[in-house]
């Protein structure tokens, strides 16, 4: 199994009903996650809201969720920034904090081109030898793509060991595994694709689901690796339409929705996120009742 894990889940952050970081709710539900199939939490990614979280607010949840998991798991932060040096603060702040990771977005808005992204994540790096980084491919949010070949490059980094890659494109996956070294983790960005980009060459899946599911994932993907690929194939098709409808809206309105119908105390998203649509959510809660995710047991 590789440094982080197979299962690595991108947390929410719940916020309380005056829309402040609710601490008490994130410190409960990491250990939560950590009980149940996650190993390694990603903190103030995408699906935390990284973008409408202060830098204190952000630093606050890195020291809570690292107490919360103490050695039962491993915390990744969520540092990246359009602005290299910006980054480069942010995650020097992680490495003191002793967290295991940080993960690094291609900067987004101002659209590098693939130079500039080696140099970007290449600084970051430097600053931080001792910490290792997972590079964050999401070209639809970020408008640039980190292609192959750069990522080949940024691998030789010794501490950079890891890409969340969720470009959706498959091709660009193998060309990524065929060009890195086999101890660089690619992990799968997208829940849906977790399985597919396994047979290519991925070790796991950052997920949004296993706020949900993270034991299934974990014995869908434990399945594959034993060969057992039937049963890592029926699975996946289980999971599927749970996956899918996650993602009816922007993410991460329907997880917490969801976390919210498992009795989750999480608030709702910050502006400009709105509330979820009354249709898509009574669809999401009859897909999690027919996978008995409704029981008052889940959230034990």
């Amino acid at each position: 199994m590789t440094y982080f894990g197979r299962v690595l889940t991108a947390m929410i952050t719940p916020f309380d009903q005056t829309g402040a970081v609710d601490y008490e709710s994130a410190r409960h539900l990491a250990s939560h996650l950590v009980s149940h199939g996650t190993d390694t939490i990603v903190v103030c990614g995408t699906t935390g809201e990284s973008p409408t979280l202060s830098w204190s607010e952000e630093y606050e949840l890195f020291k809570v969720v690292k107490a919360a998991v103490s050695d039962r798991g491993k915390v990744i932060a969520g540092t990246g920034s359009n602005s290299t040096q910006e980054a480069i603060a942010a995650t020097q702040k992680a490495a003191e904090l002793g967290l295991d990771g940080t993960l690094q977005v291609v900067p987004y808005y101002n659209k590098p081109p693939q130079a500039g992204l080696l140099q970007h994540f290449s600084a970051i790096a430097k600053a931080v030898p001792d910490l290792c980084i997972m590079l964050y491919n999401v070209p639809g949010r970020t408008g640039r793509n980190l292609e192959a070949p750069t990522v080949a490059k940024l691998a030789e980094i010794p501490n950079i060991i890891a890409i969340k890659e969720a470009s959706g494109d498959l091709d660009q996956v193998s060309e990524i595994c065929r060009l890195t070294p086999t101890d660089f983790a690619i992990y799968s960005g997208d829940d849906s694709l977790t399985l597919p980009m396994l047979s290519v060459g991925a070790v796991g899946v950052v997920s949004v689901a296993s706020h949900l599911v993270g034991d299934a994932l974990q014995q869908m993907i434990r399945s594959y690796e034993k060969g057992q690929v039937r049963a890592a194939r029926d699975m996946h098709l289980q999971l599927l339409p749970l996956c899918k409808a996650l993602f009816a809206t922007t993410n991460p309105i329907l997880i917490k929705a969801a976390m919210q119908l498992q009795g989750w105390s999480v608030g709702s998203c910050r502006l400009p996120l709105s509330e979820a649509p009354v249709g898509i959510v009574d669809e999401l809660k009859t897909l999690m009742s027919e996978l008995e995710l409704l029981l008052p047991a889940a959230i034990v």
